[in-house]
């Protein structure tokens, strides 16, 4: 197993083309390259492995398990991530079922707010709303910060039908734990989520000082929009 160098410091702090993180990304990219007969979801650079080492602080072994993980779900979940085309996911976007704030919480980490109540299950699957998840991963761990730090997601329940509960089949369940750890708040969101988010990030709707939840999924609905290319080049339609 490759080690951190004694003295070479803390390698997550350290830029992608540092020595010591070239190294650690070389000898990840051989384990998936003596994988005879995989077909990796995407080209196996340095930017794409290098999200794996970050996610877990340069443990090798770690990071190529988390690897082959995401590989196995990609491959075994093509109802979400066959076809990353933004076009797939808009009306979704366009119902406010997703924001992103704007800045990261005190840990450095991502912040998603899902808004349950904004999935019309009549008109989108729960594949479809896994699909918005997925993609917008994808766009968030190019981040380095996010590699650094991860994601933190807050779910509003207000509207949660019987509707949608039908959707999530025992399959989808369990395809859903393979990526998600989900926590819940009560009713009393607004006191709950001060408690783990500043007041100064958090949309005002949500007892915080920032602009409309409203205003924040319309920013990342044209954020996911412009990265159209980016997300076609993934999707695992356009490897074959």
């Amino acid at each position: 197993m490759w080690q951190e160098p004694l003295g070479s410091g803390h390698l997550n702090d350290l830029p992608e083309h540092s020595p010591q993180v070239r190294s650690a990304v070389a000898e990840l990219r051989q384990r998936a390259e003596a994988e005879h007969g995989q077909h990796w979801s995407q080209p196996l650079t340095d930017t794409f492995l290098v999200r794996f080492l970050r996610a877990r602080n340069f443990d090798l072994d770690l990071a190529w398990r988390l690897m082959k993980n995401y590989q196995k779900w990609r491959i075994e979940c093509p109802e979400i991530s066959a076809d990353l085309q933004p076009s797939s996911i808009l009306g979704l976007l366009n119902a406010g079922y997703l924001g992103v704030l704007r800045s990261r919480d005190p840990h450095g980490s991502k912040v998603l707010i899902y808004r349950i109540g904004h999935w019309d299950p009549k008109l989108f699957t729960a594949y479809d709303v896994f699909r918005v998840s997925l993609i917008t991963s994808e766009l968030i761990v190019k981040e380095i910060e996010s590699q650094r730090n991860g994601v933190k997601v807050i779910f509003d329940l207000q509207g949660w039908r019987f509707a949608h509960a039908f959707q999530i089949s025992p399959a989808v369940a369990k395809k859903i734990a393979a990526v998600l750890t989900v926590h819940m708040h009560g009713s009393n969101y607004r006191q709950s989520l001060t408690e783990h988010f500043p007041v100064s990030i958090l949309p005002k709707e949500y007892g915080g000082e920032e602009v409309s939840i409203e205003e924040l999924a319309k920013e990342w609905t044209d954020f996911i929009m412009a990265s159209a290319d980016y997300l076609q080049s993934i999707s695992l339609v356009a490897q074959e």
